[in-house]
């Protein structure tokens, strides 16, 4: 019996010690909930899979939290390994200088199998370098697209399965919606900043600032009021006071999905993401998707859009084994069984074309799933539409929701308000630039 305790405890500590041998990463991530859950099974996953290295994901909280305290605990020499930071972080991320690892460096020293060119360029190119090395790794990207009520559609003599196209479909549609009593109001938005001015730019192949949008580095300085953006917020105030379009609130706009779960306003331009919360909350009617509409007067539109979302930072300071891990957690992130489940499980959209590919009957079984990817790569990325890299820009996408409120109100016409935006936003740019450099 000793003998067999002996052996069995011998045993027990040789696992044990195995166990204690893996090399433990930090993940800090901003993802509650369902998605949140689903996180952590794709790390389950990983950690099943091998038996070199355990990933631990941690939540942190909303992404401006998140990446508040990676720095802090950067500061304090106790960084995670990996961050999730949202996209509008990435300049701030890249001036941290000395506190990041890129991506393509990270891969290239761990012999990582990894191929820039497997990548779907119009979701990394918002994370490379002018010279398209890879900074981050995209984790969960979506891009802006139309929802709309079918049901509606038909009342008002619309074709149910024809979204509109153009800006002038889209006001004459809303007209009829109106005027039919089929709804109260034809579209509703999230995200002024997002979508009715940064991918509104890139969907025509508009500027919104120098240097490439910021990618050319932190002398960049915004441009966002050119006469197309001008037209558009002219237009959005004109469509408001008409009551075709009815605002759906700062930030977010968390007051415009409410407006087309109730069928009061039968258009609905969201992030793809929000495919699963449209179609849970759509209950009395059938929802249909489209592409976002653009000026057919405008040459170059409709370009392509821009994503939203977030991507993973690798941080420095940690030991060789850790990199090492990192490289591998990468691998299985990006490869295409895993980014397939990831993006029909959230919405968000596949980071590889073979993820693509391996998505065809997902796709094909789920009409509008791949609205989003459509538009994202409905052309090759120019220096208008590949993204935007500017310092304090967080900040920045609060001034343009000040300002459009002001232009609702009446107190400033559209350029007036697009000036401001640019005035003030400039000035945080240059801050910006001046702490860093």
């Amino acid at each position: 019996m000793n003998k067999l305790f002996a052996a069995s405890t011998v045993a027990l500590i040789a696992s044990l010690s195995a166990a204690n041998a893996q090399t433990e990463i930090q993940w800090w991530h901003a993802m509650g909930g369902e998605l949140g859950a689903k996180l952590e099974e794709i790390t389950k996953g990983f950690n099943d899979s091998q038996d070199e290295y355990t990933v631990v994901p941690s939540y942190k909280g909303t992404y401006p939290e998140t990446m508040t305290a990676a720095i802090a605990a950067f500061r304090a020499q106790q960084q995670p390994a990996i961050v999730q930071v949202f996209e509008v972080g990435t300049g701030t991320m890249m001036a941290a200088e000395g506190a990041i690892v890129p991506v393509h460096q990270l891969m290239e020293e761990q012999g990582a199998d990894f191929n820039p060119q497997a990548y779907l360029p119009s979701v990394v190119g918002y994370y490379t370098d002018t010279n398209g090395n890879m900074l981050s790794l995209p984790f969960n990207s979506s891009t802006p697209i139309v929802y709309y009520n079918k049901t509606v559609f038909e009342k008002a003599g619309l074709d149910p399965n024809s979204p509109p196209k153009t800006w002038a479909e889209l006001e004459e549609f809303s007209t009829k919606i109106k005027e039919s009593g089929a709804a109260n109001c034809g579209f509703t938005t999230q995200w002024i900043s997002w979508i009715q001015t940064e991918n509104l730019s890139a969907w025509h192949n508009q500027p919104i600032g120098t240097e490439q949008n910021g990618f050319g580095g932190t002398s960049a300085r915004l441009t966002l009021n050119g006469p197309v953006q001008v037209k558009h917020w002219e237009n959005l105030k004109r469509l408001s006071d008409e009551g075709i379009f009815k605002y759906g609130g700062p930030v977010g706009g968390d007051n415009a999905a409410p407006m087309f779960y109730s069928q009061d306003c039968a258009m609905f331009m969201a992030s793809s993401a929000s495919r699963a919360g449209v179609i849970a909350n759509a209950k009395d009617f059938e929802v249909g998707y489209g592409m976002l509409p653009y000026y057919d007067d405008v040459e170059g539109a409709p370009q392509n859009s821009i994503i939203g979302g977030a991507s993973l930072w690798v941080l420095s300071g940690k030991p060789d084994e850790e990199y090492a891990g990192v490289a591998k957690f990468f691998e299985y992130l990006s490869s295409p069984e895993v980014q397939a489940d990831w993006a029909s499980f959230s919405g968000y959209l596949p980071i590889t074309q073979a993820a693509m590919d391996q998505m065809a009957t997902f796709y094909s079984e789920n009409p509008g799933a791949d609205t989003g990817i459509k538009q994202i790569t409905l052309n090759e990325p120019t220096e208008n539409s590949k993204g935007l890299r500017f310092g304090n820009y967080v900040q920045i996408r609060g001034i343009i929701d000040e300002e459009f409120e002001q232009l609702l109100s009446g107190s400033k016409d559209a350029q007036g308000a697009l000036d401001s935006v640019v005035e003030r936003g400039n000035a945080l740019i240059a801050e910006f630039e001046a702490q860093n450099q």
